[in-house]
């Protein structure tokens, strides 16, 4: 006999599959197969944590401590260092209460408790029309709609286009916008909005009662432009950050939020039912992540990531047809945002085929657009993102191969176009 289980929810069945897992998949699959795979698909640090985060996990765990539950809002010493960390690395007139600081676990924990505490189903969220997918996957899964709003000609999403949104609902009577998400440096694209951009973010918000969540889990990776925080222009803003990129801690899912003062309360008990608290070990070697020879060690690795980004984007010059303007600024975190444009691709010949045929012909992981463009857009076809994550000879390998599988990609093309 046959067991027929019980339908899957509506919930579940309409939130979309997070593409560049779909693609580490088929990956390692490959690379069980024996083929030498490079991967820059994912936004995973070569590097394993610091050193004395490892050391200091392991010490815990050979020390007979309990390992049991923290606070909800996670170890007090662990919200003091990163209270310290905002007033040593951005220029706030006083310190954050460590009362208005919750650790997660990871970035993702805090979209769901943000998300909750924020938004009741039918709310109206902005995301980027280029941004991180997982925006919209999580959003829609609550119940909540994700109103996308076209980048600029520099892949960035300021003041200007938002209160354009605002005024477009307005004028057509359409639901008003409750609240945005946006990340800078941004995931796909590496923009950053600098500090006067930024700031008239945070206004716009304030003013138009949008709740603004800054996710800035990219903090710490940019490159010569300078970081600013939401907390430095508004009180109003939710803080989202991360220990996966700049500390190297992707596994050990842990994070952090900053929340406004009337939503303490809400976020605690939310806390409490769905996480208790983040993985305590993971807090626990957490604290070492500010240490001197800890904050050495991990300048190292955004100095590897300087050198893998300037190797790709001197490579991409000297490929055909892929025009300057069509590549992202990538002024911070690890990736490279390009599009092929509308001459380099042609019906069922878009960044899709051309990232399967790479990954299949080539061993060369990337990741299509059509996980962080809106879906309602031809530009998820067009679009193709490169992790320099993984290191600077997997870049150099990366595009060695890419540069020698171009011109049969434009030949593909070409032959479509005229048929």
């Amino acid at each position: 006999f046959r067991i027929v289980g019980r339908k899957m929810s509506l919930r579940a069945s309409s939130v979309e599959s997070f593409k560049v897992m779909d693609v580490l998949y088929r990956a390692n699959q490959l690379q069980s197969e024996g083929f030498d795979v490079v991967h820059c698909e994912v936004g995973q640090p070569e590097t394993g944590a610091p050193k004395a985060v490892a050391k200091a996990a392991a010490k815990a765990l050979t020390e007979a401590q309990t390992m049991g539950y923290t606070d909800a809002f996670g170890l007090l010493a662990l919200r003091e260092k990163i209270s310290q960390h905002y007033m040593k690395t951005y220029p706030l007139e006083k310190s954050i209460s460590t009362s208005r600081i919750v650790v997660t676990t990871g970035s993702s924990g805090g979209f769901l408790l943000a998300f909750t505490a924020c938004f009741d189903v039918g709310d109206v969220v902005a995301i980027a029309s280029s941004g991180y997918p997982c925006y919209r996957n999580i959003l829609s899964a609550l119940g909540c709609t994700p109103a996308s709003i076209p980048i600029s000609k520099s892949f960035k999403l300021t003041a200007n286009e938002l209160k354009r949104e605002i005024d477009r609902r307005r004028n057509l009577g359409e639901a008003t916008l409750k609240g945005l998400i946006l990340s800078s440096p941004s995931n796909p694209t590496g923009a950053m909005l600098d500090p006067d951009e930024l700031k008239e973010l945070c206004e716009i918000c304030d003013g138009n009662n949008i709740q603004f969540l800054s996710d800035e889990i990219y903090h710490g990776i940019s490159y010569g432009k300078t970081e600013a925080t939401a907390i430095s222009y508004s009180n109003k803003a939710m803080v989202i950050n991360s220990f996966s990129k700049y500390y190297s801690m992707s596994g050990w899912r842990l994070g952090w939020i900053i929340v406004p003062e009337n939503l303490i309360d809400p976020i605690n008990s939310l806390q409490q039912n769905m996480f208790i608290n983040a993985p305590t070990i993971s807090q626990t070697a957490a604290m070492k992540c500010w240490d001197d020879e800890t904050i050495v060690e991990l300048e190292k690795h955004v100095a590897k990531y300087r050198a893998s980004r300037s190797i790709i984007l001197e490579r991409l010059k000297d490929i055909a047809k892929i025009k300057e303007e069509n590549i992202a600024p990538a002024d911070g975190g690890f990736y490279i945002y390009i599009d092929l444009g509308e001459e380099n691709v042609s019906p069922r010949l878009g960044s899709i085929a051309m990232c399967k045929a790479l990954l299949e012909e080539k061993y060369v992981a990337f990741t299509p657009g059509n996980d962080f463009e809106d879906p309602s857009s031809s530009l998820g076809d067009r679009r193709f993102r490169i992790s320099y994550a993984g290191g600077i000879e997997t870049s150099k390998i990366a595009m060695e191969r890419f540069t020698q599988f171009w011109p049969t990609w434009l030949e593909r093309v070409k032959a479509s176009q005229s048929s």
